[in-house]
């Protein structure tokens, strides 16, 4: 499955690297490409074994908001 989350609050390369660190940690997320101006952020991830709401809430969990 594919997903794109929009981010705010990403500026810099540090953001960037801790958004995709934070969703590469979760079970059964594949890849992850950020595009940091767009607040883009792009998950492959397997459905059965990750949720959309277990990835805003890594998200979130490192300062950033995810918007609808």
């Amino acid at each position: 499955m594919q997903t794109t989350l929009n981010v705010q609050g990403m500026t810099c390369g540090h953001c960037e690297s801790a958004v995709k660190g934070a969703l590469e940690g979760l079970e059964g997320v594949q890849t992850v490409e950020v595009d940091l101006d767009s607040g883009k952020v792009d998950v492959t991830y397997d459905d059965a074994a990750v949720t959309i709401a277990a990835m805003r809430e890594a998200v979130e969990d490192q300062g950033y908001d995810v918007v609808a």
